[in-house]
């Protein structure tokens, strides 16, 4: 997600490709896009930038003025008069979550390009605020929020100012992680960044903001024996939280990059090597009370939510993939009392033509708990077991009568037909 780094190096890039370029005619916003026209049309104007935390605001300042051809002419709601002189405009951006700028060829505009600025020259270009899913916000005649502090990287002095002197706002009753990411004070700080600067100073993440915070107003000041260099030395080996609110993003700054450098093949690899905590590896994170993840190293702090359990991040060495190992069969699994498989059909009626080879079975299902026969079953089985004794004298049959009860293979059916037949 874009925070005050990327909105500043958006700033710097858009003034670096603009410059000496004129732009015409008006401002294309999308059909998908929800938010407001932007009714600026001028046969010649410039585009300029500044960054403010995690705003940024273009002007669109016209080249000359031309004189309106018939007094007395109203000017426009965009204040834009009806055939008449075009006034500057302020557009101030809110990046969202994937919000950028990219300058492109006026035939090939981005995918998601939701507002498009185009030059005057031949063939054309095009300046446009690119924003795939589309929760970045533009603001006609925009200023800056007035709901936001100071900017933590272009106003330091004010910045910090700000936040020692209103340590009593209900914000700072919040864990640590939470109030680094109220905008009111800390303008321009976002995820990475707050993980990045708790993880320098082995701040636990839940610890109340208060009490970090109190303790800055209680610094010992420095000898006015130091000179200005030792003083400067010591300040960098030795920083407060808020003076790495500071120093953490101006260094994300000159790192550069991140899309926003002079070439097109820029990218990200210089900035995650730079990364120490956020989503490296070996560290542990939470979700905190507005269910965005924080990263840290340690013990989470007293005010760490109840019941959440934090995520170690696997290492890259245990993240990749195993070894293939030798491919191990299953076990055939024990035929289900709802259905069976084809071969255990086959084996099932072999064994009943077998006849007395159905004993041993018999007593496997005896040991699997196997349920009774239903009644079907029973018939099926009292007719086998009677056609070989239809045949056999009776004292044969009361032999193997006998045999059946001391073996307890014996039911009812067959004994009431014996019966019946003597």
């Amino acid at each position: 997600m874009p925070e005050g780094p990327e909105l500043h190096l958006a700033s710097c890039y858009i003034n670096t490709v603009c410059a000496g370029l004129i732009f015409s005619g008006k401002v294309e916003k999308s059909e998908v896009s929800k938010n407001p026209e932007v009714l600026f049309e001028s046969d010649a104007y410039l585009i300029s930038a500044t960054s403010r935390g995690k705003e940024i605001k273009l002007t669109l300042m016209p080249l000359k003025e031309e004189k309106n051809t018939l007094p007395g002419r109203e000017r426009g709601k965009e204040g834009q008069s009806q055939n008449g002189p075009q006034q500057p405009m302020d557009l101030v951006f809110r990046f969202g979550m994937s919000g950028s700028f990219k300058l492109t060829s006026g035939a090939e505009l981005p995918k998601h390009a939701h507002l498009r600025f185009y030059t005057k020259e031949s063939p054309r270009r095009a300046l446009c605020f690119v924003d795939f899913r589309r929760f970045g916000r533009w603001e006609v005649h925009g200023t800056w929020q007035l709901d936001r502090g100071p900017c933590v990287m272009l106003e330091y002095e004010k910045f910090r100012e700000n936040v020692l002197r209103n340590l009593s706002d209900k914000a700072f009753n919040k864990p640590i992680c939470e109030a680094l990411l109220n905008q009111k004070f800390f303008n321009g700080i976002g995820n990475y960044l707050r993980a990045e600067i708790l993880y320098r100073l082995k701040i636990p993440p839940f610890e109340k903001a208060r009490t970090v915070l109190e303790a800055l107003q209680h610094r010992k000041q420095q000898s006015p024996d130091l000179t200005l260099s030792k003083k400067v030395k010591l300040k960098r080996e030795n920083p407060d939280l808020l003076e790495l609110c500071h120093a953490v993003p101006m260094e994300v700054i000159d790192m550069g990059g991140k899309g926003y450098g002079p070439e097109p093949s820029d990218d990200t690899a210089a900035f995650e090597e730079w990364l120490q905590c956020y989503c490296v590896p070996g560290m542990r994170s939470l979700r905190d009370g507005n269910g965005r993840t924080i990263w840290f190293q340690g013990e989470p702090g007293p005010m760490a939510p109840k019941g959440e359990k934090s995520r170690k991040r696997r290492s890259r060495v245990n993240a990749d993939p195993e070894p293939s190992s030798p491919k191990v069969t299953k076990p055939v699994p024990k035929r289900s009392s709802k259905g069976s498989s084809s071969q255990e059909k086959v084996a099932t009626q072999s064994g009943r033509k077998k006849g007395k080879e159905l004993v041993p079975g018999a007593e496997n299902a005896k040991g699997n708990k196997a349920r009774k026969p239903n009644a079907r079953s029973r018939r099926k089985a009292s007719a086998s077991q009677e056609s070989p004794m239809s045949k056999t004298p009776a004292a044969d049959r009361k032999r193997q009568a006998s045999a059946r009860r001391s073996t307890g293979t014996a039911t009812v059916a067959p004994r009431s037909r014996r019966v019946k037949a003597e």
